[in-house]
């Protein structure tokens, strides 16, 4: 009896615990639609800017702007995207990892030089393991990117950039390619590396642009240089917008995705811990029976 009472007692626990998975999931669903939705909007908006960006480059030859000079680098700056919460596989591990590589091969420069911007609470308590100092912790807007917000943080950064105060900032965070996979991203934001081809990382948005003739004769207000000067910290500022916001919709499609292993798992222990009760009901209500059976056979 009391291996039933226990077999009982862990079902109604699983059986609990599946409930706030569930409920877990729903949220992470509809969280991820909600950005999704949003991210599916930035990606085209993003390239179409790259990709005008490129465009006017090619035509203007002796065009320079500091954002693209590439000078060895002394001061670094890094720029880490997790989550505040847990409970979304290896989302944050897989930052916490890659973040840690990216350290170690700066760290020649002395860990003074290497600036650590957080978004994120399980980024920043692995950067406090690593025993390195955070420069800027941004987990109180982890989960909910805004542009104005994104502005400030890139405004700053390219301040410091044109200042000669860092040298180079990299961005790593997670890039949402479907709900169940998403890239981890290690890449640099300053200086910027422009191409002749833009790609887009949304799944059923693709379109590489030198792959097309484009189109050079616009008719271009005031000129060509003043709207480049314009042009360049829009492109940055809404790049640092559009890794936030994806890497919040790859936390929640981890997220949902890690509720949905659990959930199938709780499935598989409660079919096991219910055969298995079952099972043991059955052994007692046969010794029982032959209990019985046999003390009334012990009167005659």
């Amino acid at each position: 009896m009391a291996q039933l009472k226990d077999i009982k007692s862990r079902l109604q626990s699983v059986k609990s615990t599946q409930k706030i998975t569930t409920a877990m999931m729903m949220v992470a669903s509809a969280k991820l639609r909600k950005t999704q939705n949003i991210i599916q909007n930035l990606y085209p908006y993003e390239e179409k800017l790259s990709q005008l960006l490129n465009i006017f480059l090619s035509q203007e030859e002796n065009f320079t702007t500091p954002f693209t000079k590439e000078r060895p680098v002394k001061r670094v700056a890094i720029l880490a995207f997790s989550s505040n919460t847990g409970l979304a596989g290896r989302f944050n591990d897989n930052i916490a990892i890659k973040l840690e590589s990216v350290v170690n091969s700066y760290l020649p420069l002395g860990k003074e030089n290497i600036l650590i911007y957080t978004f994120g609470a399980k980024v920043a308590k692995a950067v406090i393991k690593m025993d390195m100092q955070i420069t800027e912790d941004y987990s109180e807007v982890s989960d909910k990117p805004s542009y104005e917000f994104a502005q400030r943080v890139a405004g700053d950064l390219m301040e410091q950039f044109l200042k000669e105060e860092i040298d180079r900032v990299d961005l790593i965070y997670h890039h949402f390619k479907s709900k169940g996979r998403q890239l981890l991203i290690h890449e640099p934001f300053l200086p910027i590396e422009l191409q002749g081809g833009v790609e887009s990382h949304f799944e059923g948005i693709v379109e590489k642009s030198e792959n097309r003739q484009l189109v050079t004769d616009y008719i271009i207000e005031p000129d060509r240089l003043t709207i480049m000067e314009k042009l360049i910290p829009k492109v940055l500022k809404v790049k640092l917008f559009t890794t936030h916001v994806d890497s919040l919709t790859s936390e929640h499609a981890a997220r949902m995705t890690a509720m949905q292993i659990a959930n199938d798992n709780a499935d598989n222990l409660i079919e096991e811990l219910t055969r298995e009760y079952n099972k043991l009901r059955q052994e007692s209500i046969t010794n029982e029976l032959l209990d019985i059976v046999g003390g009334s056979l012990g009167k005659y």
